[in-house]
């Protein structure tokens, strides 16, 4: 009887794609894993800050729960996407084919100081179908010496790539007139959405302001969810 009662539980909550949150171990570091029933594709979230999860049994958070990509990662499982938000130790490479092996294409969507680690691991041979950039620290004109374009050097490595910033972002790491410079030098494998309106609160380069896109957060998982 129990036994049954547990199928029926299991079979209830795969039509609904409802698995619970995991922790999993990629090469020593621990990443939180969402996946629903029938992915679509996969992502991989490189948050902002110092990137420390500090991930806990069961899929949870201990740290940075309100970054932008932490506080929407359930949005982009109900875009029918396996999603994997990553700690600042992993290995990039590793980690896209631990998601390659769940479904493909793999998109990484980093943000802030996540994009300077995607970048690194992007330098380092990672290999993701498809990038997304937000709040990024793109080139000189963003602010610091360290950028995407110093860490790669050339486009040639860079992936098919979206670059998803705000007009009023007032972070002095991520100027929004670094965009345009780090767009040019690609060379075409990057494009930009510009985003306007939403909240500001307290530090321009926390997660509550235009540089965390508070209050516009459908709009950044619905972009970010289908850039394949």
């Amino acid at each position: 009887m129990m036994m049954r009662l547990v199928l029926a539980l299991m079979v209830a909550l795969a039509a609904q794609g409802a698995w619970a949150d995991e922790t999993v171990d990629i090469g020593g570091s621990k990443a939180v894993l969402l996946k629903p029933a029938v992915p679509k594709a996969s992502v991989i979230l490189m948050p902002g800050g110092d990137g420390d999860l500090q991930a806990g049994p069961g899929g949870s958070i201990g740290n940075l729960r309100n970054n932008q990509l932490v506080r929407t990662r359930g949005a982009y499982k109900a875009h029918g996407l396996a999603v994997l938000v990553v700690d600042s130790d992993i290995n990039l490479g590793a980690a896209i084919e631990y998601m390659r092996a769940i479904k493909s294409p793999v998109t990484v969507i980093a943000t802030s100081r996540g994009t300077l680690r995607a970048a690194n691991g992007i330098a380092h041979g990672a290999r993701p179908d498809a990038l997304v950039l937000t709040s990024g620290f793109l080139s000189g004109e963003s602010g610091p010496d360290r950028n995407v374009m110093s860490i790669l050097g050339s486009p040639a490595p860079l992936p098919h790539t979206l670059v998803i910033h705000h007009r009023q972002d007032g972070c002095r790491f991520t100027q929004p007139a670094g965009v345009e410079p780090f767009i040019k030098w690609a060379g075409g494998k990057a494009r930009v959405v510009w985003l306007d309106g939403g909240e500001a609160q307290g530090n321009p380069c926390q997660a509550k302001s235009h540089h965390g896109f508070l209050g516009l957060d459908g709009r950044v998982v619905s972009l970010a969810a289908g850039f394949r």
